[in-house]
């Protein structure tokens, strides 16, 4: 098969023959139909987000595509099925605290980096081989438009952030980084959940007129001016009431003082989900007031990714309609021209952009 190769951090990345992978038992090998590019790729590529990659690797995030073959023990998957191939591996042999890797991507500890040694290739070749509990059914108009599907692995992240917070019908959200690729993502998936209005703060005035322009009275924009108590009055106004729960998603570069703004929003008894970059890449780490979180019964918690079912659940809501990809901006490129993709994608990593390679040759 032909493979997107990283050979190593900082330089392109390089289309050539690579092995078929094979699927023994608990495997699935997936023909990749559609992967998207994170705008952020050419930062893991270059070495700047100093991802545990072990070079050489077909990077890549998950994707969908078609089944080409299955393990002895697949009991339901078929070759030929349409399915979403989600790149979230958890190791086998530990229910409680599971080692991570994001195959193809990047991985948690120890545990997760040997995890990453035996699915080390993500889905930026023709080919990818996961675990047969990655892999799930996708309804049959998939098929009509797979690079927009691909944008299920968007928005199933910050979903898995909204299920950790228990997000009700009805609540009042605040998406912390609401202007970036995730953060619109969040707003989107919280209305389509039921949310009764979502807080959008950001600095970005075109991208929170999209967001106004495409979702009507149930955002409310807020423009930030970096000025921590400034924003914090700002977003706790245009709420016009309680905020019953805090997403945050702002990537590595963005200042600590920013996440706690948003965080010290929320109401007594409210939640407060992280799921950003803050810190990452050095700098202040978040700083919120003990006797705040304590007095006033703030729950504060951390989420990496999303639980499995979180899956089928994005699933559902994309079939059912309740939440609509149609106004998704989506370029593809062939896999040959993957460099290219990983550049585009770092020029448009705006709210609803997607950049798609799509492997199969045409």
């Amino acid at each position: 098969m032909r493979a997107a190769v990283l050979t190593r951090f900082g330089a392109p990345l390089t289309v050539r023959e690579t092995p078929d992978p094979e699927a023994v038992g608990g495997e699935v090998v997936v023909q990749v139909l559609a992967a998207c590019v994170p705008p952020y790729a050419v930062e893991v590529f270059s070495g700047r987000r100093n991802y545990p990659l072990e070079p050489p690797v077909i990077p890549g995030i998950g994707g969908m595509g078609r089944v080409v073959g299955v393990g002895p023990d697949a009991t339901r998957l078929r070759v030929g099925d349409l399915v979403w191939c989600d790149c979230t591996v958890r190791s086998r042999d530990d229910a409680l605290t599971p080692d991570i890797t994001l195959q193809g991507w990047s991985s948690r500890g120890d545990g997760g980096a040997r995890l990453a040694r035996h699915l080390h290739d993500g889905s930026f070749a023709e080919l990818m081989r996961l675990p047969t509990e990655n892999v799930y059914p996708l309804p049959a108009e998939a098929e009509d438009d797979p690079a927009r599907w691909a944008s299920l692995g968007v928005y199933v992240i910050p979903y898995g952030g909204l299920l950790a917070g228990e997000l009700h019908a009805g609540e009042a959200l605040l998406v912390s980084g609401a202007t970036g690729n995730l953060g619109s993502a969040a707003v989107a998936v919280a209305l389509a959940m039921g949310a009764g209005r979502v807080i959008a703060p950001g600095r970005n005035r075109a991208a929170l007129d999209l967001l106004d322009d495409r979702f009507g009275p149930r955002v409310r924009p807020v423009e930030l001016t970096g000025e921590e108590a400034t924003d914090r009055a700002a977003m706790s106004a245009a709420a016009e009431g309680p905020i019953d729960m805090v997403l945050d998603l702002l990537p590595p570069a963005a200042p600590s003082s920013a996440a706690r703004a948003a965080a010290m929003t929320v109401r007594e008894y409210g939640r407060v989900v992280l799921m950003g970059g803050v810190g990452m890449l050095g700098g202040a780490d978040l700083a919120l007031p003990y006797p705040w979180i304590m007095r006033n019964s703030v729950t504060v918690r951390g989420q990496w990714m999303y639980p499995r079912p979180a899956n089928v659940g994005m699933i559902r809501l994309i079939s059912a309609g309740a939440l609509d990809l149609g106004p998704e901006q989506v370029r593809t490129f062939p896999l040959d021209a993957v460099n290219d993709a990983v550049e585009y994608a770092a020029a448009h990593a705006g709210p609803f952009d997607r950049t798609v390679l799509t492997p199969p040759a045409g």
